[in-house]
């Protein structure tokens, strides 16, 4: 069985614009941008929706839950091993994150998963992934 050691995970960087994703995440909260003009979704955030390119976009609490698209187990650099993984939320948008607490061994595309929230070295809580 191959579990992730433990690694720190840094910090991120809160700038206006996304100030209300991490306030969210820190309470548990996965938020997902989208557009009030053509009600898309949108990963990453941007104040301007990359589909009509309008300024009116809001967050949403987004369930939390998807599936996994791609992952590589990561065995080379840094404490090691961690899995990189692309997941396609319910919403219908892809995050990269990581895949964590559970046998990467057992992971296959397709899996389900769901949010879980790891602290960063500074405390800022980061959403990452774990299979349902």
């Amino acid at each position: 069985m191959t579990t992730a050691s433990t690694r720190a995970i840094p910090s991120p960087d809160i700038w206006p614009d996304n100030k209300e994703f991490w306030a969210a995440a820190q309470s548990g909260k996965l938020l997902v941008k989208h557009c009030r003009s053509c009600n898309q979704p949108h990963w990453y955030p941007r104040p301007l929706c990359p589909f009509c390119m309008s300024e009116q976009t809001e967050w949403r609490e987004a369930a939390g839950t998807g599936t996994i698209y791609t992952f590589s187990i990561n065995r080379r650099v840094g404490p090691v091993p961690y899995v990189i993984a692309y997941v396609t939320l319910d919403e219908g948008v892809s995050m990269l994150t990581n895949i964590v607490d559970c046998d990467f061994e057992a992971l296959r595309i397709g899996d389900r998963v769901k949010v879980v929230m790891k602290p960063s070295e500074n405390g800022t809580m980061v959403p990452m992934f774990t299979p349902v």
